[in-house]
């Protein structure tokens, strides 16, 4: 653990701040200084992981000692934007194999922002070489990789904080804190939840040589080798289960876990899907275009459903949940939220902090065009309260074990949509009641010479 001196410095303005304040902690809104700087590493260095070391880079003074990609080209882009950001000026170490760089340097925290397919691997080394990690979602590409890092996290007492950043977003700190704990929904039964976003990549490009500057192999590690038709790694693997669970695994995941904690809930009782491709059938992409989830707890069932195709069923809220209460019903985004009570009580409404002003790099950094402006402050927060479990060996707002249990409900959910049949899985057991067929399907397969990680082996 690190002896971090606190120096007090205003995050945010107004209610939300204070409100953030006391979900977080006293010393999870202020700026970190520790005894020492935290020397990071960063595996994965295209559009969200350099986001997410740059709001760190923002909070702390860290020295960010390594990078590592099997894109050349996207690595020396995102090293040079490391000089610039860091206060030491200095330009990391790169390596093309994260396994080498964890070999060769000492980390307090790395940053896993590859694709799905890789996570729990990285997550698992990095924890085994004594780091803490921030790894992004959704943790796993099946069931048994997460129950793996959550044993891991807990055998090597490390801190692992997941990229869920709506429970770290203000302005839904608020909506728990101010609807849904002060009991203005009263009893919620139902939730909706949602994603109509026209995000699913479904092109058809040639096969084509690879790239002298990209290492195919390394990229597709333990997954299945797909034939090289262009940069996967520039959106268009997220078209393909071999590398992800879709958009319920990647869209859904975030939705259901700010779900779960407002509402305080753990593992579903049930779960049960039906999709597929109805609409988009011309490209390679094999997700899901269309597809229904529904989550069953006591008394209360959360519904999902996704679209890439047409219109959503409310406009402002496109990427979306809602509780709908016997006293009221709170729509709420990454964008805003709106209670709505039921007879003549009063509408509430607010939407999301931007610290534009605070933090004038986030708009003026030409190199980073694809910031997300809203999800900014979150990230910030984000860090500062996995800096501040590392400081107090305590749990995470978004660990491991609730990043696993969000996750791995999304993935039952597409196994639910390819068997026709509902899941019921047992954490304890590590098993799905009564499917054998199922219970097949909760690891995948590793190519070659990867080997699948094992809770009771980590």
């Amino acid at each position: 653990m690190h002896n971090f001196n606190i120096n007090r410095r205003r995050f945010l303005q107004g209610t939300t701040a204070s409100l953030a304040l006391s979900t977080f902690g006293a010393r999870g809104m202020d700026l970190i200084n520790p005894a020492k700087t935290l020397r990071v590493g960063l595996i994965g260095t295209g559009w969200y992981g350099k986001s997410d070391l740059f709001r760190l880079i923002q909070v702390a003074p860290v020295e960010v000692i390594a990078l590592c990609d099997v894109d050349k080209n996207m690595m020396a882009g995102a090293a040079k934007l490391v000089s610039q950001r860091q206060k030491s000026g200095k330009t990391p170490r790169l390596y093309g194999d994260y396994r080498k760089m964890l070999a060769e340097n000492q980390f307090d925290i790395v940053l896993i922002g590859t694709p799905d397919h890789w996570h729990a691997l990285q997550t698992i080394d990095a924890l085994k070489a004594g780091a803490n990690v921030y790894v992004q979602k959704p943790i796993s590409v099946d069931v048994i990789e997460g129950e793996a890092m959550v044993a891991a996290a807990r055998k090597y007492n490390k801190v692992v904080q997941v990229g869920t950043q709506r429970k770290s977003t203000p302005h839904l700190i608020d909506a728990k804190t101010n609807i849904v704990d002060a009991g203005l929904l009263g009893k919620v039964s139902h939730v909706d939840m949602c994603c109509y976003y026209h995000m699913r990549n479904n092109g058809n490009p040639p096969v084509q040589a690879v790239p002298d500057f990209l290492d195919y192999e390394m990229w597709t590690g333990p997954a299945p080798l797909r034939p090289y038709d262009g940069l996967p790694h520039v959106r268009w693997w997220r078209a393909f289960m071999e590398y992800g669970n879709g958009i319920t695994g990647d869209m859904c995941v975030h939705m259901f876990d700010t779900v779960r904690w407002m509402l305080k809930l753990g593992w579903p009782n049930r779960i049960s899907s039906t999709g597929g491709i109805y609409v988009q059938k011309e490209g390679k992409s094999n997700i899901s275009d269309t597809q229904s989830a529904l989550f069953e707890y006591d008394g209360l069932t959360c519904s999902w459903q996704h679209r890439t195709w047409g219109t959503p069923a409310n406009p402002d809220y496109p990427w979306s949940f809602t509780l709908y209460g016997e006293k009221g019903t709170l729509w709420a985004s990454t964008m805003a939220y709106d209670f709505i009570p039921e007879g003549k009580g009063e509408k509430i409404h607010k939407d999301v902090v931007y610290e534009k002003e605070k933090y004038p790099e986030d708009v003026t950094e030409p190199t980073e065009p694809k910031i997300e402006l809203n999800a900014a402050p979150a990230t910030r927060l984000h860090m500062l309260n996995f800096l501040d479990a590392i400081d107090k060996g305590s749990r995470p707002v978004a660990d491991i074990e609730e990043g696993h249990i969000s996750t791995a409900s999304c993935i039952l959910a597409n196994m639910s949509m390819k068997t026709g049949r509902p899941i019921v899985y047992d954490p304890k057991k590590r098993e799905i009641i009564g499917d054998r067929e199922a219970n097949g399907l909760l690891q995948r397969p590793y190519r070659q010479p990867y080997t699948h990680p094992d809770p009771n082996k980590v």
